[in-house]
């Protein structure tokens, strides 16, 4: 392998690496912000002590993941600069704009209002506090919808030209920020965080209730997480065959990919699980369902034409393999989700969820699928999209930046790899730690508390609220 091929490779393990480090928080958080606005809602509105305990128990777990993905995001933004300057340097006249839309808007409302949720509570009326809370959930929705326009103008160029120096011209800020693409993919993304809260929070009640521990929040997660889950996943399922739809007829590579399918079919078969031996472009041990399964999934037709790797030239082909097997873990997980969602929820109707202990477990041990699902979403995405960093047009080879050695870019991998084991391992320990502790008791009932001065004496901060919390089990 020449070094410019070693360095080129190194660059995408890199990247692959920070950024599925860093898809991880923003997966949770945006979720969570949303989940945090709706339980003040509840608390407001009909007083219940559960909601205030539950929204106090998250906004702290919270606090901790929305750091952890601000720094992960801000090494990738260094990235860009240090192995990926021919990127930016031709797509920077469309994705500066984008960025920077997402600094005036998502970052700016994080930063105006998150502070009021950590230490306002006492000092703005409870209607206030809300607004911020919802703001709070704007801001990291914002954030995910400026981030897809750019990746989707990625997936799918439009609105733009190529000038004569080889970077991006915008013509139409329209047709790039209303792109049919990007309307399918933010929705899906966003459905994606959804899915993922619930389940953490669905998977920590029944977390509790198999250790017999808080009782009322045990239940409300639990409950509350399932409910949501289950209307979610077939919202999510849904976007994600609209997904199917556009890469179908923008990127037949990605999909021939996705599906192995090595000829062109018509009407075409579906192979659900197989093994793709590239070298003689076929399947091995394939479980197949016959024509027209294979249309009718792709297309929504019982008669289209399906294309296949064979028609397409060897070098525009994406690995064929981890957009395979990704995709079908995406899909897995995504149908036990919904069967966990839907029995959990069937019965809650009648107060027997508590009882079964084998959702119950089923219940705790799925909080991961929401995860891992969404990083293989992000696999199949990205990977099967090479070898194009803008599909079709500029290839990831030309994207790099010119004389990067693997021996830089093997360094920083190194270092990357060792500093964000050391952050996330401490940043995950400690999300820990506040799942073991639960929830604490609110203001009102700690001995003590002035509601006006909650840093003084007697407040959540002071010696004896803190020794309380330390026992609370």
């Amino acid at each position: 392998m020449s070094s410019d091929l070693l360095a080129l490779l190194l660059s995408r393990i890199q990247f692959a690496f920070t950024v599925s480090f860093h898809i991880i928080f923003p997966a949770f958080t945006i979720g969570l912000a949303a989940w945090l606005a709706f339980l003040e809602a509840l608390s407001l509105a009909t007083g219940r002590p559960v909601y205030r305990r539950l929204f106090d128990f998250w906004l702290r777990i919270f606090a901790v993941a929305f750091g952890l993905g601000v720094v992960s995001g801000i090494v990738m933004a260094f990235e860009f600069g240090t192995n990926w300057s021919e990127l930016s340097r031709r797509t920077g006249p469309v994705q500066g704009p984008l960025l920077l839309y997402e600094t005036f808007t998502a970052f700016a409302l994080e930063a105006s209002f998150f502070g009021v949720l950590l230490f306002a509570r006492a000092r703005v009326p409870r209607w206030f506090y809300l607004f911020a809370c919802v703001m709070v959930a704007l801001g990291t929705t914002l954030s995910a919808f400026w981030i897809m326009i750019n990746n989707s103008w990625m997936q799918a160029p439009t609105g733009t030209h190529l000038a004569a120096d080889g970077t991006f011209v915008p013509d139409d800020w329209t047709a790039i920020i209303f792109s049919p693409v990007v309307w399918v993919r933010f929705p899906h993304m966003l459905f994606a965080a959804y899915v993922t809260t619930a389940f953490c929070v669905a998977a920590t009640g029944a977390w509790y209730i198999l250790q017999s521990r808080d009782r009322a929040e045990a239940r409300t997660m639990m409950r509350m997480g399932l409910w949501i889950a289950a209307v979610m996943v077939p919202v999510q399922l849904l976007f994600g065959h609209l997904n199917g739809e556009y890469v179908v007829h923008r990127q037949p590579s990605k999909m021939a990919a996705i599906e192995a399918r090595w000829h062109d079919e018509k009407p075409a078969s579906e192979v659900l699980l197989a093994w793709p031996d590239v070298a003689n472009r076929r399947n091995l041990f394939a479980i197949t369902l016959p024509a027209p399964f294979g249309s009718l999934i792709d297309s929504d037709s019982l008669s289209a034409g399906e294309v296949g790797l064979d028609s397409i030239p060897p070098e525009n082909w994406p690995p064929v393999v981890i957009p395979f097997f990704a995709f079908r873990i995406m899909v897995g997980c995504g149908l036990v989700m919904l069967f966990l969602a839907w029995v959990g929820s069937w019965l809650a109707l009648d107060d027997r969820l508590e009882t079964r202990r084998w959702l119950l477990w089923a219940t705790f041990l799925s909080f991961p699928l929401g995860f891992i699902a969404t990083l293989t979403g992000w696999f199949t995405a990205e990977v099967g999209r090479q070898p194009w960093a803008v599909y079709g047009v500029l290839r990831t080879a030309q994207a790099t930046t010119p004389f990067l050695t693997p021996r830089d870019v093997a360094l920083t991998l190194v270092v990357f790899g060792a500093i964000y084991a050391l952050i996330f391992a401490a940043g995950i320990l400690y999300i820990y730690r506040l799942l073991r502790q639960g929830p604490l008791p609110t203001l009102a009932q700690v001995p003590g508390t002035n509601p006006k001065r909650p840093l003084a004496a007697g407040g959540p901060d002071s010696p004896d609220t803190i020794a309380l919390g330390s026992t609370h089990s």
